[in-house]
């Protein structure tokens, strides 16, 4: 079982920067060998991917944040980060952290971004 604690979120004005935090309660020798993928969820709307990490540090993007958001990792602290630049209103959502191995995946509770002036 792992635990995947996101912090980082908040309140930002359109046009500004948050970066979001993803710590997993797991040695830095098995956080190596996760995916990481960051998620959000708006009202109303369906769960989206935003940014994946594989353990080789290959990322990927859909095209509605690319350019704007980057996920990186830093194994040595077990955590997975998400710099989000450029922000809209309709970035707004709860974004949350998923780990990958196998076929078992573990998320976090997630926290909310507002993105509002």
């Amino acid at each position: 079982q792992v635990q995947l604690v996101e912090s980082g979120g908040g309140l930002v004005q359109p046009g500004g920067s948050l970066r979001l935090s993803c710590a997993a309660s797991t040695s830095t020798l098995i956080f190596r060998l996760y995916d990481m993928g960051w998620y959000r969820q708006a009202p109303g709307k369906q769960r989206e991917l935003v940014a994946a990490i594989t353990r080789g540090g290959s990322t990927n993007y859909p095209d509605s944040v690319k350019g704007k958001f980057t996920i990186f990792r830093d194994n040595a602290r077990s955590t997975v980060y998400l710099q989000m630049n450029s922000l809209k209103p309709e970035d707004t959502a709860v974004y949350y952290c998923k780990s990958s191995l196998g076929s078992k995946d573990y998320w976090g509770q997630g926290t909310q971004v507002t993105v509002s002036s």
